[in-house]
């Protein structure tokens, strides 16, 4: 019999791969977050306490502190905006149009939109930041 103790080698861990693994991970994250929702202007928005989900068949309007109108990110005139929505409006009856409006800008320009999608009987819904 083999009473003698067998000496057995040290155990290790190496976690170099681990960390590559983690970086590439962590680069796709930050990579698809970025173009996650490619349609919106950057714009700092309004704070509410409130928040509803967004109907299906909606359009982007954003307007800049720059007072520059943006529909689905094209760059539009104020005198353009009306026909633009329209367009949309053809191919879907029932749109929503969701308003993102800079918190700087009078609210003038967000009540001239607003006349806007009334005069073509539309819904408009102003999207808003969840307060912190």
């Amino acid at each position: 019999m083999n009473l003698r103790k067998r000496k057995r080698g040290a155990v290790e861990v190496h976690t170099s791969a681990l960390n590559d693994i983690m970086f590439f991970l962590l680069l796709f994250f930050l990579l698809a977050s970025a173009v996650a929702n490619p349609n919106v202007v950057k714009l700092f928005l309004p704070r509410s306490n409130s928040g509803q989900s967004i109907p299906k068949k909606t359009i982007n309007v954003s307007i800049t502190k720059d007072l520059e109108y943006f529909v689905e990110k094209k760059q539009v005139n104020f005198d353009q905006l009306q026909a633009e929505i329209e367009v949309y409006q053809k191919e879907s009856p029932d749109l929503t149009v969701i308003l993102y409006a800079d918190r700087t800008i009078a609210i003038e320009n967000v009540v001239n939109l607003t006349d806007i999608a009334n005069k073509l009987k539309i819904k408009l819904v102003l999207a808003t930041e969840t307060k912190k």
